[in-house]
């Protein structure tokens, strides 16, 4: 297990003027931050010298057309290389995004970059990066990687990182990978502070007392909401990654109703489910049973089964560049055969 001293206890502060040990998030809440630095979220970020896949493979390498990658381990750092023939571009990874899928953050001649392959743990090696199968690469710098402009990168950053943007302005040397706890509970850090001082006035608003559309467009700053998908015209298969988008377009969504909230299905400081759907189904029961159908019309008790609500509900849907597959959050009658919703 991970020490607590690689996530949540980061946040502790350090000040000379306070006692020590330092006070922490932990010293209050334990339970959580035991469990959240184990997530996928306080990992959506990792420095290339403490990053697993490099001490599995010291060196990956990926061929398409005229071009090959490697992405190599040379020490406490890594090199991403890119050969057309007799020419090859190499430059330094600055950061990895992703836990499981490992997309590379690259710079080049001032100018930032989305690493044009990535590292996926199903095939155990590296393949294109999603969304860029399609392209139709004319040079090596095209082969390097997608340029990433000022307002996506600080986006990027955003959304994988702890502390990146400071004062409005992107200072990535500022952050720390990962989420942490002052990520999603703003104010955090100055609570921490205020503890220490006697004061306990400044506590963080709680996101569980939020209405389930404003949890669904509090995710959605990084999950997708559903009017950023609307707004960029993202339809297609692709959306299935986009949770928020798709559970908003079920028909028992109820922006008031906090079962149908992200949080009734997700605790944030523990690990998503990913192979036990079943744990899921009392989730479900909390509206479409006989007794909690009394108290809500709209929700209709199922004629054909009490379990494997899941499976017939939430289909699985395959993302042929992701290498995995995805839940499908629009929650509906499946039928076989039918086309994907949009």
């Amino acid at each position: 297990m991970r020490s607590l001293s690689l996530a949540f206890l980061a946040v502790a502060v350090f000040a000379s003027d306070l006692p020590s040990p330092a006070v922490t998030c932990a010293t209050c809440h334990e339970k959580e931050c035991r469990s959240q630095p184990q997530t996928p979220m306080a990992h959506a970020m990792v420095a290339p010298s403490t990053d697993p896949v490099f001490q599995k493979h010291p060196s990956l390498t990926f061929a398409w057309g005229p071009y090959t990658w490697q992405v190599a381990r040379q020490g406490a750092n890594v090199t991403y290389t890119v050969t057309e023939g007799a020419s090859s571009i190499t430059v330094p990874v600055r950061w990895i995004f992703g836990e499981d899928t490992q997309t590379y953050v690259l710079d080049y001649n001032g100018h930032s970059y989305e690493s044009r392959v990535s590292y996926f743990p199903e095939l155990d090696k590296l393949d294109i990066t999603p969304g860029d199968e399609t392209d139709h690469l004319n040079s090596i710098l095209e082969a390097l990687g997608r340029e990433v402009f000022r307002r996506e990168r600080q986006a990027c950053f955003e959304c994988h990182s702890t502390g990146a943007v400071v004062d409005g302005d992107l200072q990535p040397a500022h952050s720390t990978p990962g989420l942490q706890c002052v990520h999603c509970h703003r104010g955090a850090d100055q609570h921490l502070r205020d503890v220490v001082s006697g004061k306990l006035e400044s506590v963080p608003p709680k996101l569980g007392r939020m209405t389930a559309e404003d949890i669904s467009n509090f995710c959605g700053q990084c999950h997708r909401t559903f009017g950023e998908v609307v707004r960029r015209q993202a339809y297609g298969l692709a959306n299935a990654r986009f949770q928020p988008y798709r559970l908003a377009r079920s028909k028992c969504y109820d922006g008031s109703d906090p079962r149908i909230s992200c949080l009734a299905c997700h605790d944030p400081h523990q690990n998503v489910v990913t192979h036990n759907d079943a744990s899921y189904e009392t989730k479900c029961l909390a509206c479409h049973s006989t007794a909690a159908a009394r108290g809500k019309p709209t929700a209709k008790v199922c004629q054909v089964a009490k379990s494997g609500c899941i499976g017939c509900h939430m289909p699985k849907v395959n993302l042929p560049p992701t290498h995995r597959d995805w839940t499908d959050h629009f929650i509906r009658v499946v039928k076989a055969g039918a086309q994907y919703p949009e």
